[in-house]
């Protein structure tokens, strides 16, 4: 983001902004917020009632609002009630869903609202954030969220900014220094000028790209494309179905509710609440195992995503530096260890001074009748700390700091010698601290102590699993090119790395890298949408405010346990545990998710050509309808509503990212189909021969349609044999249940014909039968489709 006031001293920016150190008057504060505004993030709300109505105006909507109109100018007043009420349901889960993925904007806004102090009409006074406007001068001391962007005039802090801008140390800032809104005072007090407020500042600007990014819905797009296969193929048999019933004179009153009641068919309208079913279900799985969906496509999502990103700090890397074994000069280990511990301040919270005094401790470093007389913090303008120290020998000092000071300090240490040695350490991905002590004569270089922020225990092991998944993993992190390289070889990620001006500005293909440096909040949710606009399906992994924009414009976002309000709130995806692990549970869900609706839209495009080319053809061979339109309805739910318990089935993931693929579905389902629809012949001719009349032919056929349908379900959810996996207690128990249910009514002629026990289980025998017979060579067809 482009910054006007970061070149500018203090003084050049109060001119600037026509303000002084002793503040604005309260005239000059009303003026500026009419000018700027408040101090806060403007949410564009929209009034929930025309949200809701929204998700009626839409293509999958649209198809059912057709549908049931069709059904109820045919007279069918009860289905039509069906299928609004599963409107209404699919319409109700969508605006539930969009609306808790909102509540990033809100985290966002909450955060801001902190109270401060603000110099006003010459006095101190304290006030609500909001009220700030540019040119206010404001006072921060140590554990204050900074309220706004702020100039430092005087004074010095250190700001925790690692959930702003993914630097995992703390920042010194002095005079002329710059500190942003949403940081955290960790040491000090600074007295500055406000310079941005609200979306100017790199918090809000952060907050407005959460508000704008917005992940694209593939499902609507899959249903479409499926449709329109399905509306050729039906829209060719009704116009060949009029035309002849034109040319041989049946009555249009027959023909036409018949060519609608094809057309409903082939209608997905329980494709939606089935994907809503099978991922709802997917969601209590894998809230189970840890991990919280609150987009519910996004576990769908998953299944076919090829690509994801990790943000590095607090993600891949624990978020706390860790000391390296020390590189000696003038000391031995031990002793730069304690000289090293002695000029450190456990109280500061520094993260430096910690990571040193923890490793002491850990190795045992001996401090007995070492005590510290005088210490004077760290200081930007000697970049070192100091500490005299009375010891068992005699009063020393020791000091830690930047390598070439403290070489330059100690006669007989080339200074070259120490900085090559540094510039290797950098090069590896370390932060280097140099030590020296002074025992009352002359300074000696004790030796660096090379420091890093480690990945997690489990991140290598992660990367590898997701690679064998298919899945190509890639960092971003804010920190130097060398630290980028050096985490990436550490867990696995590749050695392609590169700056992301160079991604953005096109200089470098997105698809050549493996990792991502030097990169600011806006530089995540960008690379996301490149990786997007490059045909991936795309996760974003994160923990901090700087990662929001990104993980709720990723298909798949995914906040890690210790992430902040904001992240979770912006995710799909909110880790309950530990670790990333969870990460792969929800691709393997997502897979399985993916396969069970392969089925369902397997058998519904089976089941849709099947009924459409045959009982189109047998009329035009037979010249009678071999079923009702009645009978089609009646169907519509009989295998449609009771296959949806495909959401629950038992299943096995892929090993590589699911994409659907339109073409290959069509072509193996309708190869698949004309096996069934020479079945569905053959059965038709066996009860024309069983010398039922045609009332009864219509029973006999409808069964026939069912069971068929029931087992085909059976024979495309396994790629290898139907009985090599056994299937899911709910998927059965429909099935069984369906069976029997059809079997009675159409025995004891409820809602349709009666026809004899015995010719019902004969049309049970023989499409299970032909099921099994087809299931023979149903292989060859996946694989030449790739399915």
């Amino acid at each position: 983001m482009d910054n006007e006031f970061e070149k500018l001293s203090t003084k050049e920016c109060y001119n600037k902004l026509n303000s002084s150190s002793s503040g604005l008057s309260s005239s000059d504060v009303e003026q500026r917020i009419r000018q700027y505004g408040k101090n806060e993030v403007v949410e564009k709300k929209e009034n929930a009632v025309l949200k809701f109505l929204k998700k009626f105006w839409a293509p999958v909507p649209w198809m059912l609002e057709i549908t049931a109109i069709i059904t109820f100018f045919i007279g069918k007043d009860l289905d039509t009630y069906i299928i609004l009420s599963l409107l209404i349901f699919n319409s109700f889960i969508s605006f539930f869903q969009e609306s808790r993925a909102s509540d990033a904007v809100e985290m966002l806004r909450s955060r801001i609202t902190v109270k401060t102090r603000v110099l006003r009409n010459g006095s101190w006074e304290q006030i609500i954030s909001t009220e700030l406007v540019p040119g206010d001068v404001v006072h921060v001391r140590m554990g204050d969220v900074v309220p706004a962007d702020v100039k430092i005039e005087r004074g010095k802090v250190e700001v925790d900014q690692s959930a702003l801008t993914g630097e995992s140390n703390p920042v010194r800032r002095g005079e002329d220094g710059e500190i942003f809104s949403g940081s955290i005072v960790k040491k000090g007090e600074a007295t500055g000028l406000v310079v941005a407020t609200g979306a100017k500042t790199l918090f809000g600007h952060t907050a407005e790209l959460v508000s704008s990014a917005k992940s694209e819905s593939h499902l609507e797009k899959l249903i479409l494309s499926i449709v329109k296969y399905l509306a050729v193929i039906d829209v060719i048999l009704v116009l060949g179905l009029v035309v002849f019933s034109f040319i041989y004179n049946v009555p249009l009153i027959d023909a036409i509710p018949f060519s609608l009641v094809v057309l409903i068919a082939s209608i997905p309208v329980a494709l939606p609440a089935t994907f809503t079913i099978a991922t709802a279900y997917g969601a209590i799985d894998l809230s189970k195992k840890g991990a919280l969906v609150t987009r519910l496509n996004a576990v769908e999502d998953a299944a076919s995503m090829d690509s994801i990103c990790f943000d590095k700090t607090g993600t891949l890397t624990k978020n706390e530096l860790t000391v390296q074994e020390p590189v000696l000069f003038e000391s031995s280990r031990e002793d730069i260890t304690r000289y090293a511990m002695l000029a450190s301040d456990e109280s500061s919270l520094d993260s430096i001074d910690l990571a040193i005094i923890n490793f002491g401790k850990s190795a045992g470093v001996n401090m007995e009748g070492y005590r510290i007389t005088d210490f004077t913090p760290f200081e930007p303008a000697t970049k070192r700390t100091q500490a005299k120290v009375e010891t068992p020998d005699g009063m020393i000092t020791v000091t830690k700091g930047a390598p070439q000071v403290l070489a330059t300090m100690c006669p007989g240490i080339k200074v070259d010698e120490v900085m090559e040695k540094a510039r290797e350490l950098s090069l590896r991905g370390y932060r280097t601290i140099a030590v020296a002590v002074n025992d009352g004569t002359t300074w000696k270089f004790s030796g660096l102590i090379p420091m890093h922020d480690p990945p997690r225990d489990d991140s290598k092991e992660l990367i590898g699993k997701l690679r064998d998944m298919g899945i190509v993993p890639r960092m971003i992190t804010g920190d130097s090119t060398p630290i980028a390289e050096e985490i990436a070889k550490e867990v696995g990620i590749g050695q392609n790395v590169s700056r992301v001006s160079d991604v953005i500005s096109g200089k470098t293909k997105v698809d050549d890298c493996n990792a991502f440096a030097e990169v600011f909040p806006e530089d995540k949710f960008s690379i996301v949408k490149i990786l997007q606009k490059e045909g991936h399906i795309t996760g974003m992994t994160g923990d901090g405010v700087n990662d929001a924009p990104a993980l709720k414009q990723a298909e798949v976002g995914i906040a890690v346990a210790s992430a902040t309000d904001v992240a979770k709130a912006s995710a799909s995806i909110v880790l309950t545990h530990e670790g990333l692990t969870d990460i792969v549970s929800a691709v393997e869900d997502g897979r399985k998710i993916f396969q069970r609706m392969l089925t369902y839209t397997l058998n519904k495009i089976i089941k849709t050509v099947q009924v459409a080319i045959f009982l189109t053809t047998s009329f035009f061979i037979f010249r009678f309808f071999v079923t009702t339109p009645f009978d089609i309805i009646l169907l519509l739910f009989a295998n449609d509503f009771v296959t949806m318990s495909i959401a629950t089935d038992n299943v096995r993931f892929s090993k590589n990212p699911e994409k659907w693929n339109v073409r290959s579905l069509v072509g193996s389902s309708f190869s698949l189909a004309m096996f069934i629809v020479v079945e569905s012949f053959a059965i038709l001719i066996i009860g024309m021969r069983l010398g039922l009349n045609n009332n009864q032919i219509h029973t006999f056929i409808f069964d026939m349609l069912v069971f068929s349908g029931q087992f085909t379900v059976y024979m495309v959810r396994e790629r290898g044999r139907f009985w090599n996996s056994r299937p899911s207690k709910w998927l059965l128990s429909a099935t069984v249940a369906d069976i029997i249910f059809i079997s009675l009514i159409s025995w004891l002629g409820i809602l349709v014909t009666a026809i004899p026990l015995r010719d019902i289980l004969l049309v049970l025998a023989l499409t299970f039968l032909s099921m099994a017979i087809i299931d023979l060579g149903k292989n060859y067809i996946f694989r030449h489709y790739g399915i």
